[in-house]
């Protein structure tokens, strides 16, 4: 499989492995990684047999992949990539699948026509329907293989078992995706009753302590060393509050209800939404996820709760 970049992308391809792993238990599992997150996430996979990193010495890569004989190979992606275009020319494989598109003709022995917005978990498990396997909305779901958990989150969880507090990722990979923190911190306090946690990726972990902080209800928990741990406790949640991240997915695949702060991108809400679970999107309307209002998701949230 040629597995997308991003952790989120690494998360929505779950359900295809898991499936592919419970069906074919013998089955190899090869993933062509893109990016060191995307290796080291599937790394601790147990159903992955092998990865191979494309971009990191691509003669020895390309060496390790051309001497192998695939049966299959599945790009993943639904859009041109000239890196996924030429790994799925160069790498042998009896038989090749892609998305349907202007640019995969040709190139593949299977293309799978699915409309553009489908969300991406269900577009990588249409690989099941091409294979003869039936999967129904639940086999699709995201999940995240396990991790080591640190001592300091296993007490946490302990401390948050029947809580259910409410969540609040400050995090996001691009900064027209970041609410501020001033916003954060008037969002929490407009909920005096309900008790928070704050999540937060290591870059941003000294707002999240300030938060911490500055909100009497709002929980002092320690950093999260990876997203895995993060899922632990966002499974402990009632809901989580986001802006478009992997943690959509990551709350998707526990089953916990989503109030998402989104840019207006269409295709990044159908493709790369909340996946069966239920959410409300505020979607700014300036590009900014920063120009959405705290009572705006105060709102939202009272709908879920």
């Amino acid at each position: 499989m040629l597995a997308q970049e991003k952790l989120g992308d690494c998360v929505l391809l779950t359900p295809l492995i898991r499936n592919l792993r419970k069906r074919h238990p013998d089955l190899e599992i090869h993933i062509i990684a893109f990016s060191q997150a995307s290796a080291a996430f599937f790394k601790n996979d147990p159903a992955v047999t092998a990865i191979h990193l494309a971009k990191k010495n691509p003669l020895q890569h390309l060496k390790g992949v051309r001497s192998a004989r695939f049966d299959l190979l599945f790009n993943t992606k639904d859009h041109p990539s000239t890196h996924f275009l030429l790994q799925s020319v160069l790498i042998p494989a009896r038989f090749k699948v892609g998305h349907a598109n202007p640019f995969h003709k040709g190139l593949y022995d299977r293309l799978i026509d699915m409309d553009f917005h489908s969300h991406m978990a269900l577009k990588n498990c249409s690989l099941l329907t091409v294979l003869g396997i039936d999967a129904s909305t639940e086999d699709c779901r995201p999940s995240l293989p396990a991790m080591p958990v640190s001592n300091e989150i296993l007490q946490l969880l302990r401390q948050l078992d029947g809580l259910r507090p409410i969540g609040v990722n400050i995090s996001a990979g691009q900064p027209n995706r970041y609410w501020t923190e001033e916003k954060w911190k008037t969002l929490i306090g407009s909920f005096p009753d309900e008790r928070f946690v704050v999540l937060s990726a290591p870059d941003d972990t000294d707002a999240k302590q300030r938060l911490e902080k500055s909100c009497p209800n709002a929980i002092t928990t320690p950093p999260t060393r990876n997203l895995y741990e993060a899922s632990c406790i966002v499974a402990a949640l009632r809901l989580l509050v986001t802006p478009d991240t992997s943690m959509v997915h990551v709350a998707s695949g526990a089953g916990i209800p989503i109030v998402g702060l989104y840019r207006e991108a269409p295709q990044d809400i159908s493709r790369f939404g909340p996946y069966a679970v239920p959410y409300k999107l505020i979607i700014s309307d300036t590009g900014q996820v920063s120009d959405i209002e705290p009572d705006t998701v105060a709102t939202a949230m009272h709908m879920l709760l």
